[in-house]
């Protein structure tokens, strides 16, 4: 019977968990001020050596977003040593941090949506109004 997941897929998934931790608990106590950062994925190369991790930083201008893509990836080696002594492997993947867009993508295109289908509605109303007049 095959596995249900590949051992990338759970090395990633435990990656995942553990560097929203560490970002959530000890990185914002050494940099202080930061907006909200969510790790949304985490790929893990097949030999384990190196992980993609994607974060959407949430309430930051496109600047802000990759000073602190950069602040976090100067921070990896720290990360690293802890991610070390959480998990029970070898050799710990080298991080690589990137911004990802698609979830505030989503919430602007989702907000001109309801703009859109808002106005069509107001039309709607003051043509009908026109009409019975």
């Amino acid at each position: 019977m095959a596995r249900e997941f590949s051992r990338t897929d759970r090395v990633a998934q435990q990656v995942h968990k553990e560097i929203a931790s560490i970002i959530q608990n000890e990185y914002k106590h050494r940099v202080g001020d930061m907006p909200l950062i969510t790790v949304s994925d985490v790929d893990v190369t097949r030999d384990l050596a190196h992980a993609k991790i994607f974060v959407t930083i949430y309430n930051s201008t496109e600047e802000e977003g990759k000073a602190q893509v950069k602040q976090l990836a100067e921070f990896k080696g720290f990360m690293r040593s802890i991610l070390a002594k959480r998990l029970r492997m070898r050799s710990v993947p080298d991080l690589h941090f990137f911004e990802d867009k698609s979830i505030i993508e989503g919430m602007r295109i989702s907000n001109l949506v309801s703009e859109t289908i808002a106005k069509d509605e107001s039309k709607r109303e003051t043509d009908d109004s026109e009409e019975q007049e």
